[in-house]
């Protein structure tokens, strides 16, 4: 049996707690590198002692995500629609989605690029720099827009080459670019002295490291999957498919950065210290954070193998068992956090305004803990069908629909720094509610009883093409 054939067989036929755990694992270990890759940056700059970079590394962060929307337009997008054929059997849509997703996003990130060397200022004043602190933010976000293209690829195809049952490939894409990262950052920012500007290089040269790595890997006999010019079409089929469920990811990214943006100039007013704290605060959160993506990601294209492949009992198995698995976590991680809340802020925040805003912040935005889990998963099993509608429902509602009155009213009726930093545990419980609500809808829509046939396709049919 070879590889390929091996991995899609773990898709159809392997125990539920074995095929979850074989692909949640993979996945959560990547967030986690992830996490520490994005703590890297705020752990080492905030070693100099200088709240006003620890303010700049804050702030370009929301700028940062909207260029991980796009990879996640694409990585989730091509995700979906890829397992989804492949557990239908039509390897050959399969291949021609990963090359449009490929050259795709290299050309977004070749002109987003460009963009944010032209107007870096503007872009660091938009994202709430003061006079203060905009050198600094535009510094960083001047030199990280060389990794842009590089940062959608490795984004993209992190989530990609978990559909071709490939979870170990694309953790270990994850691992090397973020030890990359967290390796030059204490040597640059720190041995060298290059301060924030250390920080960015040492950013770009990850995501070249990831991007490379699985540019290797597809390009090897080892991936279903191709991103050979040959295969790139813009066919309807194909870039629908993609877009259908990839905009609704990608939308919930723009929110979650464009709602980062307005907290912290919300947080503006009470200093930078309060938008120093709230940065660090989202750090924190964050521990929990991406454990529960990984583990709703990871799952995901399992899920959208078994709707593919008509698999209906085999999928509730599968996101029952991952439900108990998430919100056990989910439980474990906010006593975590919650107790550990002081000392994971001074580990990186000095300045005592800053650690008792971060260290109030941190307990807020924890609250949202319990139901993490749940949300995430829930927003992963709806994409796994491919369907629009609720897909998109969710996405603008969290950190849109939900998140601006939520905060409207806390500002409006309390005009308290905790009590901005409340609006997010509330909008997560609004959320959760919905997604469950749109999941029922969904799930009994496109998934009714009659399609549970079971499709047995031949997993090499279309391989050697």
């Amino acid at each position: 049996m070879n590889p390929n054939e091996k991995s899609m067989k773990v898709f159809r036929d392997a125990p539920v707690p074995k095929a979850v755990f074989s692909n949640i694992i993979p996945s959560v270990i990547s967030m986690l590198m992830v996490l520490f890759y994005n703590l890297a940056d705020t752990v080492f700059i905030g070693q100099t002692n200088d709240a006003l970079m620890v303010t700049a590394v804050s702030l370009a962060t929301p700028v940062f995500l909207l260029f991980m929307a796009i990879g996640m337009l694409f990585g989730i997008g091509g995700t979906s629609f890829i397992s989804r054929r492949l557990g239908e059997g039509d390897y050959h849509t399969a291949k021609r989605t990963s090359s449009f997703c490929f050259w795709a996003g290299i050309s977004i990130g070749i002109i987003c690029l460009l963009g944010i060397l032209i107007f870096a200022e503007p872009v660091a004043y938009a994202v709430g720099a003061s006079d203060d602190s905009v050198g600094y933010t535009k510094q960083y976000l001047a030199i990280v827009a060389f990794g842009i293209p590089f940062l959608i690829l490795s984004n993209a195809f992190s989530n990609i080459i978990r559909a071709e049952g490939h979870p170990k490939t694309a953790m270990t894409g994850m691992i090397i670019g973020n030890l990359v990262n967290i390796i030059l950052d204490p040597v640059m920012i720190l041995g060298f002295g290059w301060n924030v500007a250390g920080a960015a290089i040492a950013t770009v040269l990850g995501n070249v490291v990831s991007a490379v790595f699985y540019i290797i890997h597809l390009s090897s006999k080892k991936s279903i999957l191709s991103i050979r010019p040959k295969h790139f079409t813009i066919k309807r089929t194909v870039s629908m498919g993609v877009f259908a469920i990839g905009i609704p990811a990608a939308l919930n990214s723009v929110l979650m950065s464009t709602s980062n943006i307005v907290i912290n100039k919300v947080m503006a007013n009470y200093g930078d210290m309060a938008v120093a704290g709230l940065g660090v605060a989202m750090k924190v959160n964050t521990i929990a954070v991406m454990l529960l993506i990984g583990i709703g990601i990871g799952v995901q294209p399992l899920l959208g193998f078994c709707f593919g492949a008509r698999l209906r009992k085999r999928y509730l198995s599968i996101l029952k068992f991952t439900l108990i698995v998430a919100t056990i976590t989910s439980i474990v991680m906010t006593v975590i956090c919650y107790v550990f809340a002081g000392p994971l802020v001074e580990f990186i925040l000095k300045e005592p305004e800053a650690y008792a805003y971060g260290f109030e912040f941190s307990r807020v935005y924890i609250l949202s803990g319990p139901v993490i889990g749940l949300l995430f998963v829930m927003i992963n099993a709806i994409q796994s069908t491919g369907a629009t509608i609720p897909s998109l429902i969710l996405s603008i509602s969290r950190q849109g629909l939900i998140y601006y009155p939520m905060l409207f009213i806390f500002t409006h009726f309390f005009d308290t720094a905790k009590m901005a930093a409340m609006t997010q545990p509330v909008t997560d419980y609004i959320a959760a509610t919905l997604a469950v609500i749109l999941f029922i809808f969904t799930f009994r829509k496109y998934f009714p009883k009659s399609r549970d046939i079971g499709l047995q396709a031949d997993p090499q049919e279309g391989i050697s093409e």
